[in-house]
This record gives C-alpha cells, sequence and structure tokens, in this order.
C-alpha cells in the first residue's frame, strides 16, 4: 500500500478519534494565577485554605497543590454528556499518603489527593427522608450542597476499589483509586468509568454531573500534604486518554 495513503488514513483516523474529547483542565498557561472557570471554593471561612498554583511540574502543565492543617476546594461548573464520554483522564502526583488520616471517621477525614465530582438528581428519584436532609444541610452550608457526589481519592490505608460512604454524609460516596507510597513521587494516569462508578455507588439514580473540584486537605489531621493534577478530560468509552 502507498506509504503517503497509509499515512493519509492514519492522520485522519487519529483526528476521528480525539474528536470527542471534553477537556476541563488543561492548566498550559505560564501565569501562578488559575484560569476560570476554575475557582477557589473555601469550605469553613475559619479553616486557612489549601494553597493552588500554577507550574510545569517534571515536563507536566499541573496545578500544585500545598496544605497544611488546611482546607480548601479548586473547582468549576461543568456540562458533560456520560453517555457520549463516560471516561474522565487525567494524571496526578503526590509527594506521600497521609500518615495519620482515616477515611471511616470524622477525625481521619483527610486526603493527599482526591477528585471531587458533583451531581444533580431529580427530585422524584429522592425520598422524602433523603430531601429532608438535604434541605436542612442546604439551610446549614448553602445550597452548593449537591444532591450526589463521588470522590476519587488517594489513600493511605485501603485498598484501590475500596467504595464507601463519606464519614459525614451518605450523600458523597469515597472511591479509593491510589493507596499508600507505591506511586508517590511521580505522576501516574488514571482513567475512570463516571457513569459505571455512579451506578455502582447510588443504584438506579440518575445523576447528571454538574462539577468538579480537586483537593488536598489536612485540616482534620493537621498533617502537611503536596500533590498535582493535570490534564481533565473526558472520552468516549473505547477511547484512549491522551495521558495513556
Amino acid at each position: 500500500m502507498n506509504k503517503r495513503f497509509v499515512f493519509l488514513l492514519t492522520s485522519l483516523w487519529l483526528s476521528h478519534a480525539g474528536a470527542n474529547e471534553t477537556w476541563i483542565g488543561r492548566f498550559e498557561s505560564l501565569g501562578p494565577e488559575i484560569p476560570a472557570p476554575w475557582q477557589i471554593q473555601q469550605v469553613d471561612p475559619k479553616i486557612p485554605p489549601t494553597r493552588y498554583r500554577l507550574r510545569q511540574w517534571d515536563g507536566v502543565y499541573a496545578v500544585e497543590a500545598e496544605a497544611e492543617s488546611s482546607m480548601a476546594l479548586l473547582g468549576r461548573p461543568l456540562t458533560v454528556d456520560l453517555e457520549k464520554t463516560p471516561i474522565l483522564c487525567w494524571r496526578w502526583r503526590v509527594d506521600a499518603a497521609l500518615q495519620s488520616a482515616d477515611m471511616r471517621t470524622k477525625a481521619g477525614d483527610d486526603y493527599a489527593a482526591r477528585i471531587y465530582l458533583t451531581f444533580s438528581v431529580p427530585a422524584a428519584q429522592l425520598d422524602f427522608g433523603t430531601r429532608a436532609k438535604l434541605a436542612l444541610a442546604r439551610s446549614i452550608y448553602g445550597n452548593q450542597l449537591p444532591d450526589a457526589a463521588i470522590n476519587y481519592v488517594w489513600d493511605n490505608r485501603l485498598a484501590p476499589e475500596t467504595l464507601m460512604n463519606n464519614a459525614y454524609t451518605d450523600r458523597t460516596r469515597m472511591i479509593v483509586v491510589r493507596s499508600g507510597n507505591t506511586d508517590a513521587g511521580r505522576w501516574v494516569a488514571e482513567r475512570r468509568d463516571v457513569r459505571a462508578d455512579f451506578r455502582r455507588a447510588f443504584g438506579a439514580l440518575n445523576g447528571q454531573l454538574n462539577g468538579i473540584a480537586i483537593a488536598v486537605d489536612t485540616d482534620n489531621t493537621k498533617e502537611r500534604a503536596h500533590a498535582g493534577f493535570a490534564e481533565f478530560h473526558f472520552v468516549p468509552a473505547g477511547q484512549l486518554c491522551k495521558s495513556e
């Protein structure tokens, strides 16, 4: 077969293969300021916020996060069709897993790194008790509290694929993606089927993904943590991530 023809076919296939990517966090700016629509969300003004800035880290354009007895999210709203692009891709790294964290308890609810996805759920699918709890919580914490959430976490002790309720609320489900220090100190690539993970976490509920945030938090354990996040994008189920 003519080499030029093969080259053209390959180029067309690669172009088509990447046509359905949805990038939500490329972070290629060289300035320290985080670009909109990403913004820092300080959950409790009494707790010092985790520090976030942009940097090129081992050749990767990334958000660098540093926590010291602190907590804040760096998040953005989004609209992604999980029927078309259910796979969330990203890269992250941590210097080390936290030492004293324990996601099974409120006192240990800290993470060297985590990805926080929020969902809206049709009111008709929530029972009266759940709607009442959400209404009470929103009266205290504000309307930003989601109907449902998934956290992908880099834990220190529980095995990958562990699924459990958050220590504070059963409206947030925690999924361990990495654990311990085996992969610490280097960039690692992840891909998660968000649609499948939501079904695993919440069963038959129809969740509409409406937000994402990253976080490094140590307000409970009073530890220090240093992590990076990069290359967030969604792809169809059969498509490779750009970082793979």
